[in-house]
C-alpha cells in the first residue's frame, strides 16, 4: 500500500475511577461491547490509525478510539489530523487526556511533500513549509502532539544532491525554530513509495539531523520502509538511535501487522525495550484479511508480538 492510498483510506496522566467508568460506558454502547471485553493494556505503546476498526466500532473516530482503549491500546496516530475541523481536533485531544492516552504523529502537510520541493532551494516551497509549520503548532495543542511526521518531497534532478540536501538542510532548520520553543518535535521520515523520493535512509537522516542541530529536528525510523530501502534493520537502528524519536510499523510484503510478513517483529521489539524505549510505535499499515475477522486478527497479531512477561 502506497503512502498517499494508505492516507486517503483513513489515513499517562491518572483519571477517577468515575470518570474512566463513564468513558467505558460510553464506548460499550457504542461497540456493543459488554464491559468483560476490556482487554489489558499493551506493554508496548502501540498506536492504531483512523479507520483500523471501523468494522468493530463504527465510523466516527472518537468511538473507534474508545474501543481502541478497551482492547488495550494507549495511543494513537493521525496522519490527516491537520486537515480535521478545529472542533474535531480539540475533541480528540479532550477524549486523549480523559483516557490517559498519548497522540503520536500527524502529518505537516504544506500539499508539497509529494512533488519536488525543498530541495529546490525556492523561496515559495520554504515559506508554505514554515507556514505549515507554524499552524502545526496550533493542530499540535488542540490534540496534545509531541511529533509531527516531515517528508521533505522529491529529488530535484537538475540539482548536485550536494546542493539539494543543503537545501533541505536550511528549510529544516527554519521549521526546527518554529517548532522548538514549543517543546514540539518533527520527526523526519525516510520512505520507500517511489525512488523519487529525497529521504530514503535512515542514515541519510541521521546526516541531516546532526546538520540541522535541533531537538526539534529527529528521525522516525518506519520499519516497514527501512526494511525495503537497506534491510539490517537492527544493527541502523544502533547506528542512528540518538536521533530516532519515533518508530512506526509495518511487515513487508504488503505493508499489513506484524507476523504477515518477513520481519521479525518479537525481535525488533525484544531490542527496543533493551535500549529502553518508551515510545509510541505507529500502526501505519493495513490488515490481511476482511470484516471485523480482519481487525481481530489486526489484534492477535500485536498480542502475539507484544513484549513478553
Amino acid at each position: 500500500m502506497e503512502r498517499r492510498k494508505f492516507l486517503q483510506q483513513g489515513t499517562l496522566a491518572g483519571i477517577s475511577a468515575l470518570a474512566l467508568g463513564g468513558i467505558a460506558n460510553k464506548s460499550q454502547a457504542a461497540t456493543g461491547s459488554p464491559a468483560a471485553a476490556k482487554e489489558k493494556p499493551f506493554k508496548m505503546n502501540f498506536a492504531p490509525h483512523d479507520g483500523q476498526f471501523k468494522l468493530s466500532a463504527g465510523n466516527d473516530f472518537l468511538d473507534q478510539i474508545k474501543y481502541m482503549y478497551d482492547q488495550g491500546f494507549r495511543a494513537i496516530e493521525d496522519n490527516g489530523m491537520m486537515h480535521r475541523p478545529v472542533a474535531e481536533q480539540e475533541k480528540i485531544g479532550n477524549l486523549l487526556a480523559k483516557l490517559g492516552m498519548t497522540m503520536g504523529v500527524f502529518v505537516v502537510d504544506t500539499g508539497n511533500n509529494w512533488k519536488t520541493s525543498l530541495t529546490t532551494g525556492k523561496q515559495e516551497f520554504t515559506d508554505a513549509f514554515v507556514k505549515t509549520c507554524k499552524d502545526s503548532v496550533d493542530v499540535a495543542k488542540r490534540c496534545n502532539a509531541k511529533w509531527a511526521t516531515v517528508v521533505p518531497g522529491f529529488f530535484d534532478r537538475n540539482l548536485p544532491i550536494g546542493i539539494q540536501t543543503a537545501n533541505v538542510i536550511e528549510a529544516l532548520r527554519l521549521g526546527a525554530a518554529v517548532f522548538e520553543p514549543h517543546n514540539l518535535v518533527m520527526v523526519l521520515e525516510p520512505l520507500s513509495d517511489t525512488p523519487d523520493l529525497f529521504l530514503r535512509t535512515a542514515e541519510q537522516s541521521y546526516e541531516i539531523c546532526k546538520a540541522v542541530k535541533s531537538p526539534a529536528c529527529k528521525i522516525l525510523y518506519d520499519i516497514y520502509h527501512m526494511q525495503r530501502n537497506t534491510g539490517n534493520l537492527i544493527p541502523t537502528i544502533d547506528l542512528c538511535w540518538d536521533e530516532i524519536a519515533y518508530i512506526q510499523i509495518g511487515d513487508n510484503p504488503g505493508r499489513r501487522e506484524p507476523g504477515s510478513g518477513e520481519i521479525n517483529y518479537k525481535n525488533i521489539f525484544a531490542h527496543l525495550n533493551k535500549k529502553g524505549y518508551k515510545g509510541v510505535l505507529g500502526m501505519e499499515h493495513g490488515t490481511t484479511g476482511q470484516g471485523k475477522e480482519s481487525e481481530a486478527g489486526l489484534i492477535k497479531a500485536y498480542r502475539n508480538c507484544d513484549l513478553q512477561d
